[in-house]
C-alpha cells in the first residue's frame, strides 16, 4: 500500500530572517550616521571641487559669474605656473628645507628621547616639563627674537642664517623638535626594558640596542614624528616670509607672486595649490599603514 505524499511546510520570509541582536543600534542611528558623514563628506569635498575645477577653467571663467560645471575645459594653467613665478626654484627650496628638517627632527628627537625614557639623571623632570612648556607659547613670540639672533650671529661671524635655507632649518627645528621628543618619549616607554637587556646579553651595547630593538619597535611613533615636522616646514607662511629671501624663498610664500597689482591669477593659484598638495597626499598614503599601527609594533611575540 503506498503511503501517502508528504507535503513541504511552506517557509515565511520571518523564519529565514535572523533575529535582531539586543546590542544592535536603533535604525535611526544607523540612518542619522548615514546622513551626518554624507553632509561631512560633501563639506570636505566642496572645496576640493571648486579648487580642481577652477584651476580647469581659463581665468575669464574664473572672475566672472561662478559655474558649478566649466564651459571650457583647459590645462594651460598647469602649464602657465611654471613660468609666471619661479614655482620651480621654490619647489625645490621647500624639499630641502623640509626635508632637512625632517631628518634632524627625527635623528635629534630619537637619541634625546632614548637617553629620557631609558637613563636616569638629575634634572630629568625639569627637562620633560621644559620641552613640552615650549608647546604653551605661539610661534610669532619667537619672531623678533630669532631675527636679531641670525642678524647679529651673520654681522659677527659672518655665517648667513638670514634669508638663508639654513636659518630656516633651524627655526623649524624650534617647533618641531619638543613635540618630537615629548612623543617619542612616550613610545620608548611602552617598549619593555627587557629587550635592551636581551640586545646586550647578545653582545649590543647602549646604541645596538637603540637601533636594533627600541627603533623597530617604535616605527608608528617615529612615522608619526616624521610627518608631524615635514608638514610643520611644509605648510609655514610666517617665518618663511621674513626669514627669506627671492632666492630661498618657499612654496608658502612663493603663491602669493601669482597675485600682481594688474590681476589676480587664480586659475593659476588653484592649480599651483594642488600640485603644492601633491607630496603631502602622496607622502600620507604611503605612510598611513605606519600611522594607523599599534604601539606594539616590533614587539616579541
Amino acid at each position: 500500500m503506498a503511503s501517502p505524499p508528504t507535503t513541504a511546510t511552506p517557509v515565511t520570509p520571518a523564519a529565514t530572517q535572523p533575529a535582531a541582536s539586543p546590542t544592535a543600534p536603533p535604525r535611526s542611528f544607523l540612518w542619522s550616521r548615514r546622513i551626518f558623514l554624507t553632509l561631512l563628506t560633501g563639506f570636505v569635498l566642496l572645496p576640493v571641487y571648486v579648487m580642481v575645477s577652477s584651476s580647469l577653467k581659463p581665468l575669464a571663467d574664473v572672475t566672472g559669474e561662478f559655474r558649478w560645471l566649466p564651459t571650457e575645459l583647459t590645462i594651460r594653467p598647469y602649464v602657465d605656473i611654471w613660468s609666471t613665478v619661479p614655482l620651480g626654484r621654490y619647489f625645490v627650496n621647500s624639499l630641502i628645507v623640509a626635508g632637512a628638517a625632517t631628518v634632524c627632527s627625527v635623528v635629534i628627537a630619537v637619541f634625546s628621547a632614548y637617553a629620557v625614557s631609558r637613563h636616569s639623571f638629575r634634572g630629568k623632570r625639569v627637562f620633560t616639563v621644559t620641552v613640552l612648556s615650549t608647546q604653551m607659547f605661539p610661534g610669532i613670540l619667537f619672531l623678533l627674537p630669532l631675527f636679531l639672533i641670525y642678524v647679529n650671529i651673520g654681522n659677527a661671524t659672518g655665517i648667513a642664517l638670514f634669508g638663508s635655507r639654513g636659518g630656516l632649518i633651524l627655526t623649524y627645528l624650534t617647533f618641531s623638535l619638543p613635540f618630537s621628543i615629548w612623543m617619542l618619549i612616550g613610545y620608548f616607554d611602552s617598549v619593555p626594558r627587557d629587550l635592551d637587556e636581551a640586545a646586550k646579553v647578545d653582545g649590543c651595547g647602549p646604541l645596538g640596542a637603540l637601533f636594533r630593538v627600541v627603533v623597530p619597535a617604535a616605527i608608528p611613533g617615529i612615522v608619526a614624528v616624521a610627518v608631524y615636522a615635514f608638514m610643520t616646514a611644509w605648510g609655514e607662511v610666517l617665518f618663511a616670509s621674513v626669514m627669506t629671501n627671492d632666492t630661498t624663498r618657499t612654496l608658502a610664500v612663493g603663491l602669493q607672486g601669482y597675485s600682481t597689482l594688474n590681476d589676480v591669477y587664480w586659475n593659476q593659484i588653484m592649480a599651483a595649490s594642488l600640485v603644492v598638495s601633491v607630496p603631502v597626499v602622496a607622502g600620507f598614503l604611503l605612510l598611513q599603514r605606519y600611522l594607523v599601527a599599534g604601539l606594539t609594533a616590533g614587539a616579541v611575540k
